[in-house]
Order: C-alpha cells, then sequence, then structure tokens
C-alpha cells in the first residue's frame, strides 16, 4: 500500500524520528516515519510521488540494501542517506549506485529540508517526463494521446468525449478560441459508431452569407445564374456521417431558421427544388460566444440553441490547466518535429517549460502550438534551453564538491588537527593529504594560527 506522505524517514533511533518529524511538518512536509527498512519498503511502489531519507547503519536492513530494494522498485525514485562521522565515503559510494544526496549527522534542519525540497522537485519532473513519455509512446487510447492533459479539467472533458462518442447525440462544443473545440469534434467522430463515414466540416464564420446556403444544401441547374449544373451540398456529404458547424453563433437569422427545421425534421430541400432529401448524419457544433446571451440579446433563435445543445461540451481556457503547458508544448514540439521528418531537435529545458505555464495564453493551445512552431525552427530561442544554457553538473563533479565539504567541516571542527579528522573521515593520513591537495586546501587556514 502506497502511503499518501511526501517524505518516508527511516531511523532506528526514536528519537532522532521525532526530531525529524517535528522539523519536516513545520516546513509543511506530511512525513512518515519508520523503525525498520523492511517496514518502509511495505509502502514504496512506483507511484510514490515523495522522497525517502534514510539512515545508513540499522540493525536488519540497512540503508545501502534499502536503496537497492527501492531502485528495484523505482529507479527513479529518490533517496537521501544519513550519515555517521565515519560513513562519507560509504555515502559517496551509495550516490555512484544512485543515491540521490547524503547527510552526515549531526545535520541542521535547513539542511534536511533544502535537501528534501531538491528531491521531492527532482520527483515531480521524472513523473512529468514518465507521463509524457507513456502519452507520446501509445500507451492510451487516441483521446488520450491527442488530447494531452492529466490535470482534472482535461480528464473531465476526455471522459466526456468519450462518452458522448459512444452515442448519437448531438453535441454542442463551447469555449474560446483556440481550445481544441475541432480536436474535440473529430473525436467525438473517429470513437463513434459513423467512424468509417464522412467527416464534413464547415467554418461558418469564415462564408460569405450568400455562399453558405448553397454549400449547405446544395442546389438544382439554373437555381440562381451562373448554376449551370446541379452540386450535392454538404449535408449530402455528410451522409451516414457526421456534419460538424463551426461558430454557429455567426449565422444569420435567416440561416437560423432554415437549420431549426433541419435539425427538428433531419429533411432539407436543394436550393431550387422541392424534393426533400433525408438526412442522416449526426450534427455536431461549436461556438467561441454564449448562445445564451446572444439568445438574451435577441441575436439567436433560443430554439435552436437548445437543439444544439443536446448535450454539451466545454472545452477549458489553457490558463484554467496551466499544469498542463509543459507537457503539451513537448507534445506540439514532438508533433512538429515529425511533421518535418526529424528525430534530433532542440529539447526545451525545465527552467523554460517553467516560464510557460507562467503564461496567460489567450490564443490558448492554438498559441502554444504556433510557439512550438517558432521554437522548432529557431525563431523562439530562451536563454535557458538546453543547447544555450550552462551544462549541469556531471554525478563525479558533484561527488568532488561533496566531498570536499566534508573534509571542510571536520577540518574546521577539529581546528586543523590532521589527526582526529582523518579519524573521523575514516581514511588514512596520507589519504587526507592528497585529497586536501587535490582540493587545494591548506591545514593552516584551519589553525588558530589563520588568524
Amino acid at each position: 500500500m502506497t502511503t499518501r506522505a511526501d517524505v518516508i524517514f527511516v531511523d532506528d533511533d526514536k528519537d532522532v524520528r521525532d526530531t525529524t518529524i517535528e522539523s519536516l511538518s513545520l516546513a509543511g512536509h506530511e512525513v512518515t516515519a519508520f523503525a525498520k527498512a523492511e517496514r518502509a519498503l511495505e509502502r514504496i511502489s512506483r507511484d510514490f510521488t515523495g522522497v525517502i531519507v534514510s539512515d545508513i547503519r540499522m540493525p536488519g536492513m540497512d540503508g545501502i540494501q534499502f536503496l537497492e530494494a527501492i531502485q528495484e522498485i523505482d529507479d527513479a525514485l529518490p533517496v537521501i542517506l544519513v550519515t555517521g562521522h565515519g560513513d562519507v565515503p560509504l555515502a559517496v559510494a551509495a550516490m555512484q549506485k544512485g543515491a540521490f544526496d547524503f547527510l552526515e549527522k549531526p545535520f541542521s534542519n535547513q539542511a534536511l529540508r533544502e535537501r528534501v525540497a531538491r528531491a521531492l522537485q527532482f520527483r515531480k519532473l521524472r513523473l512529468e517526463n514518465r507521463d509524457l513519455r507513456d502519452t507520446l509512446e501509445g500507451t492510451n487510447d487516441a483521446l488520450d494521446r491527442l488530447m494531452v492533459g492529466s490535470s482534472e479539467l482535461m480528464q473531465q472533458a476526455r471522459e466526456r468525449i468519450r462518452m458522448l462518442a459512444a452515442t448519437d447525440l448531438d453535441v454542442l462544443l463551447t469555449g474560446e478560441t483556440g481550445t481544441g473545440k475541432d480536436l474535440a469534434a473529430r473525436m467525438l467522430h473517429d470513437l463513434s459508431p459513423r467512424s468509417g463515414q464522412p467527416f464534413v466540416a464547415i467554418n461558418l464564420a469564415v462564408l460569405p452569407e450568400e455562399n453558405i446556403e448553397h454549400l449547405l444544401f446544395g442546389h438544382e441547374a439554373d437555381a440562381f445564374p451562373g448554376a449551370s449544373r446541379a452540386r450535392y451540398g454538404k449535408l449530402e456529404h455528410a451522409r451516414g456521417g457526421t456534419l460538424y458547424l463551426d461558430e454557429v453563433g455567426s449565422l444569420s437569422p435567416a440561416l437560423q431558421t432554415k437549420l431549426l427545421r433541419l435539425v427538428d425534421t433531419r429533411r432539407f430541400e436543394r436550393v431550387g427544388s422541392n424534393e426533400s432529401i433525408d438526412l442522416d448524419a449526426r450534427i455536431i457544433t461549436s461556438t467561441n460566444r454564449s448562445l445564451a446571451a446572444l439568445t438574451e440579446a435577441g441575436e439567436f433563435r433560443s430554439d435552436l440553441m437548445y437543439r444544439f445543445a443536446v448535450a454539451t461540451v466545454e472545452m477549458p481556457p489553457l490558463r484554467d490547466h496551466a499544469e498542463d503547458v509543459a507537457v503539451l508544448f513537448q507534445h506540439l514540439l514532438r508533433t512538429v518535429a515529425a511533421r518535418h521528418g526529424v528525430d534530433q531537435y532542440r529539447r526545451p529545458s525545465a527552467d523554460y517549460l517553467g516560464t510557460l505555464a507562467q503564461r496567460e495564453w489567450p490564443g490558448n493551445v492554438r498559441e502554444l502550438r504556433n510557439l512550438a512552431e517558432l521554437y522548432f525552427v529557431g525563431i523562439e530561442k530562451p536563454d535557458d534551453s538546453e543547447d544555450s544554457c550552462q551544462p549541469r553538473e556531471s554525478l563525479q563533479a558533484r561527488m568532488e564538491a561533496a566531498e570536499r565539504d566534508a573534509i571542510v567541516d571536520t577540518l574546521i571542527r577539529h581546528r586543523g588537527n590532521l589527526k582526529a579528522s582523518y579519524e573521523e573521515l575514516g581514511v588514512s593520513r596520507k589519504t587526507l593529504y592528497e585529497k586536501m591537495i587535490r582540493h587545494k586546501l591548506q591545514r593552516v587556514d584551519f589553525t588558530d594560527e589563520a588568524e
């Protein structure tokens, strides 16, 4: 069973456990503490979102064995090991095996809190990357792969689309420009029993008023000047499938009346004909305006609004699910790269993705998609992208820094007394000399002579 805590702490010393729980709780963490690693292991799973802090020297399963057992569950779980005075080399060896960090006793509350905060951020990023990889590699169905986002709002939208797709109900899609209404309409069709039939989409906002009726209903020969022959309309092309009318809020009163009859009877006539034609098609509509507000203003028929809105799906603005921005941007970037037939491209850094989540995005997903295009071709060049920021420290560099800090702390504590220092560090006198030379440390800097 997985614990709900964000920190699991393991130490066989009850006083240390109590003190650590109090310190981390005051910093806002929820801590579960154990005296034995074996008991803690029962509460750790691949879904655990937190960090593990464990003493190294314990009866039964020790910290190193505990680390190895955790890595068998999930090698991306951050483990911070707590060492005694003579265990620094052991802790360094543990970092080589995959430990996230180590603390030397006695440690300050601040040092513990800082390491836990870094480890939690590391875990958060690893889980986000894992979710992205699962999404892009197709472990979920088509709706999950294409309508990306793990936020509650997006999960609700996907679930509603999935449920409505299995029906033949007419659906009204609402939401701001760029929120993904076109994709939602396509998913409603592709996941429906009509998926093998035509999907006919018409953007009513961009068509001249005089052409919409002919385009929708078709016309007979000589129905109007220039109509030399009969033409099928979009309604006939959609028979058996789905008709998607985008931006219905822009319909004129005359066309609203004609569409009301169409939705009511599922029959229509071509322009210039009195012969009725059956419409066997599902009707999906969308709008970025409030049809209720247009109805109150007398600009839209209320009876048509209710017929369009047999079922509705609200597509949320991007600012309301900002936690999805990072994953969505990487999804869009990969889509752009695939379209260009490119596997290797400039990856965004975690810092850059973090800044994207803080923007307002008035153009929503469409605006984010445009940014992904610019990023891919190199027009968008953030200072902290992975190919332009300073390289991250390697594991070896971090281990060297940790070793130097341990030596400095010990020399300060013993005021430059080398014998006391190498005994505490658990190394020979020669080894301490060599390490001091490598780290450019002078004994005199730690003695009273330095004053």
